[in-house]
Formats: structure tokens, C-alpha cells, sequence
């Protein structure tokens, strides 16, 4: 008897964007790993630890998916999209020293092996590195577009530092953070990727709207996930966000829709008084709270805005796979 064939596995959403920028992305890593040398040894060993490190490279990804679904594509768009990776690949960098992160992308973060120092310079580098690419359109929007990004980035770091054990921080203050630290760059990858194709009007704006409701969902979906258990699978330490006293989105909820008791709790261990056995009893209360879920319908709200953003650009296999790309990221969580 002849043997079943195989099923034929669906391609996720990132896997067959992936494969319509195939050509693109190869440029993009060459350039990466062009850039990334330097004379000093410490600099292309540090930087290729991270980003060698299994990274989707959604956001490049999203830069050249715009441009090509505008009829772009080409150097220009190779340069930015990688300006975008450096400017990512910095801010894990720095994120890492300053969360004193113990694991990034399923390793050990570049300062737990080269140290805090050692980290933030090589983040330097990068950033550095990706004003280069940008200048080197020769198009003073996109170096514009990527350059707001990266101070707003930088901006809603240090928004998120000073709101740290803030325990009584507003759902309005969280949102404001992962807006600047996270969507910024979602938003600036795709508005570039427009700009580069020559599209500078309602179509770059769309595609803004799509990557800033995009990087909304990305967070508050990672967000989740660090309370959820299910951080680890993604290369990174379960609970980090509640040991370093972060208000997130599940937090607020638990808190605001807890008893006294409850708030009392999270007000303790938000504020840095933590011991033993706090963080599954936090997690006890986000599950009792809905907290999770009612994140995740966050998230998929802001998926679901992210995709119709799309529909008023032109119809073709771009588009239908950056549009499929935001319920894909809420799905993490299944």
C-alpha cells in the first residue's frame, strides 16, 4: 500500500511575504553584514549576535512589502530597509542593558556576554550606521521619516524608564509609551517604503496608519504573552516585565478591575516590593480578571485597523500579505 503523501503545511502570513521579497531581503542582509563590519573586533561579534540571532525581520519586511505593492523597490528601498534592522537592532541593544535582560531572541543578550559598556556603544554604532544608509538615498523625506522615528523611539524608552513602579500609571500614559517605542518604527518602516516608491500622498499615509496599528498589536500581543507563560517559546524570559515593575496593559486591567485587596497587591509589587510566589499570583489575578483576553482583544482591534488601512491601495499579492500579516501577529497567542 502505498504510503500518504505529506500534507502541504499553509504558509504563515510572515513566511509568504517573506518569499515575495525574497530577492529584496537577501540584498537587505548583505548590506546588514556589509555594514556591520568594523576594525574593531568587538563591534561585528557583538552586533552579529543579535542580529544573526533568528529575527523575523518584520520590519524590513514591511518597508520593502510597501514599496513593492506601489511599484517600488530596488537599492533605495535595500538601504532603507536595512536602516530600519540597525535602527531595531540598536534599541534591543540598549533595551537589553537597561531591562538587564538575560535573554534575547532564545541567547544570551549581548551584555550579559560583552557587558553594559561594551552593549550601549555597539547600539551606538548601529544607529549610526543606519543614518548612513539613509543618507544615502539622497531623499531627505525618508532620512526625515526615520529620523523622527528614532528620536521617538528614544523618547518612549525613556517614557517607559520614568514609569517604571508607577503603580498607579493610566491606561492613556501605556498606551502613549508603546506608541513611541514601538509603533513608531513599525509606522516609519512602512511610510518609507511608500516614500521610496515615489508615493508621498494618501498612499504613504495609509501604509503609516497600517504599521502604527501593526506595532500597537505587536506589543500589547507581547505584553501579554509575559504574564501568559508563553514568552519562553519566543526566546525570552517569562515575567520580565513584572519583575522590573512595568505597567502594562494586563497590569492596569487586573488592577483597575480588581478589589482592594488586589490593588493593594499589584500597588506592592508594581513599586518593587516583590517576594516569593507574587508572580503566580499575579497571575492568578489576570486570569480571574480576564486580563489576557481582554488585552488580546486590544490587540485585535488594532490588527483590524491595521488591515483595512490597506484597502485603499492597490490590490495585489503585497498588499493581501501585509494585510494578513496583523491577525497573524494576534495569533501568537493561540
Amino acid at each position: 500500500m502505498a504510503s500518504a503523501a505529506p500534507e502541504l503545511q499553509t504558509p504563515t502570513p510572515i513566511e509568504t511575504l517573506a518569499r515575495l521579497v525574497a530577492e529584496d531581503l537577501a540584498a537587505v542582509d548583505s548590506i546588514i553584514h556589509e555594514r556591520l563590519q568594523s576594525p574593531v573586533g568587538i563591534i561585528p561579534q557583538l552586533a552579529s549576535h543579535l542580529v544573526d540571532a533568528g529575527g523575523k525581520r518584520i520590519r524590513p519586511m514591511i518597508t520593502l512589502g510597501a514599496a513593492r505593492l506601489l511599484g517600488g523597490g530596488g537599492a533605495g528601498a535595500h538601504n532603507l530597509a536595512a536602516a530600519v534592522e540597525f535602527i531595531h537592532s540598536a534599541t534591543l541593544l540598549h533595551d537589553d542593558v537597561v531591562d538587564d535582560s538575560g535573554l534575547r531572541r532564545g541567547k544570551a543578550a549581548a551584555n550579559r556576554l560583552w557587558g553594559n559598556p561594551a552593549s550601549v556603544l555597539v547600539g551606538d554604532f548601529l544607529f549610526a550606521r543606519s543614518f548612513n544608509l539613509m543618507v544615502e538615498t539622497g531623499d531627505l523625506m525618508v532620512l526625515d521619516i526615520l529620523a523622527r522615528a528614532a528620536s521617538t523611539i528614544a523618547e518612549g524608552e525613556v517614557m517607559q524608564l520614568a514609569a517604571v513602579n508607577d503603580a498607579d500609571a493610566a491606561l492613556e500614559r501605556y498606551l502613549k509609551i508603546i506608541d513611541a517605542k514601538t509603533a513608531a518604527l513599525f509606522a516609519a518602516a512602512a511610510r518609507a517604503g511608500a516614500c521610496v516608491a515615489g508615493k508621498r500622498g494618501a498612499e504613504a499615509d495609509a501604509l503609516e496608519t497600517y504599521g502604527r496599528n501593526l506595532g500597537l498589536a505587536f506589543q500589547l500581543v507581547d505584553d501579554a504573552l509575559d504574564y501568559d507563560g508563553r514568552a519562553a517559546a519566543m526566546g525570552k524570559d517569562v515575567g520580565d516585565d513584572f519583575r522590573e515593575g512595568k505597567v502594562t496593559m494586563p497590569v492596569v486591567l487586573a488592577r483597575d478591575s480588581g478589589d482592594m485587596e488586589e490593588r493593594d497587591f499589584w500597588r506592592r509589587v508594581m513599586r518593587g516590593d516583590q517576594r516569593e510566589g507574587d508572580f503566580a499570583r499575579a497571575q492568578t489575578i489576570m486570569k480571574k480578571r480576564d486580563a489576557i483576553s481582554r488585552t488580546i482583544e486590544a490587540a485585535r482591534g488594532y490588527a483590524e485597523r491595521a488591515s483595512a488601512a490597506l484597502l485603499s491601495l492597490p490590490k495585489n499579492a503585497y498588499r493581501d500579505a501585509l494585510g494578513d500579516l496583523p491577525a497573524f501577529v494576534v495569533s501568537r497567542t493561540h
